[in-house]
Formats: structure tokens, sequence, C-alpha cells
């Protein structure tokens, strides 16, 4: 089992950042991927980054590219999701998710994901 347990997020202006955290426990070293989704009402869960746990290698949705920083502290089991020049479109509720299966690619997909945090909303005013 994996828990997870977003925090960090809240509101922000347009153009303004936010940096949002998850931590992790229990059977850490068995996670290969950890990655970001958003959700908003009525839209599929939308895929925003992914990290791999061993080499801290990234991978970013295009919306997100050249905004978002994802990076993580293995000393402490936390993933940090740096938010910058945010827009109204980043306004979401935001997941963070454990994959224990290795893959050559990136997943990005919810349903290769296997461990799930509550959520943390994210409200960004124009």
């Amino acid at each position: 089992q994996v828990q997870l347990k977003e925090s960090g997020g809240g509101l922000a202006q347009a153009g303004g950042s936010l940096r949002l955290s998850c931590g992790y426990s229990g059977r850490t070293s068995s996670i290969y991927f950890l990655g970001w989704f958003r959700h908003t009402p009525g839209e599929e869960r939308e895929f925003v980054a992914a990290i791999k746990r061993s080499n801290g290698s990234t991978s970013y949705a295009d919306s997100v590219k050249g905004r978002f920083t994802l990076s993580r502290n293995s000393a402490d089991n936390t993933m940090y999701l740096q938010m910058n020049s945010l827009k109204s479109e980043d306004t979401a509720v935001y997941y963070c998710a454990a994959r224990l299966a290795n893959d050559f690619y990136y997943p990005t997909s919810p349903h290769e994901y296997d461990y799930w945090g509550q959520g943390t909303q994210v409200t960004v005013s124009s």
C-alpha cells in the first residue's frame, strides 16, 4: 500500500505562483513513477507532469511546459510541483498519484496509476 497526501493549494492571481507538495508513505521503494493530474467538473482528469522516482527525470504536459517544475526529495518522500505564471485555466483540483510498475514511457493516463491522494484545490483569479 502507498499513501499520498497533497498540500499547498489555494488562491492565486493570474501570473502568480503556487507550490504544491505531495507526501508519500508506505511501500515507497515500490514506486516507479509519481505524477500530478488535475480535474475540473465535466472534464476528464488531465495529466500535468510525471517524475521517475529513481532518477528524478520528468515529463510535462504541453499546457504547463515552461511554467511548472516537478521535483522530488527522496530524503523525506515528498514531491513538489512549482507552478509559475499561473493562468485562469490552471484552476482545478490537483491530485498526486503513484505507479508501481516500471515502463519505458512516462505514464500519462490516470488508469496507469495505482494510488491517489485526496486532491487539493487550486484557484487562479484573472
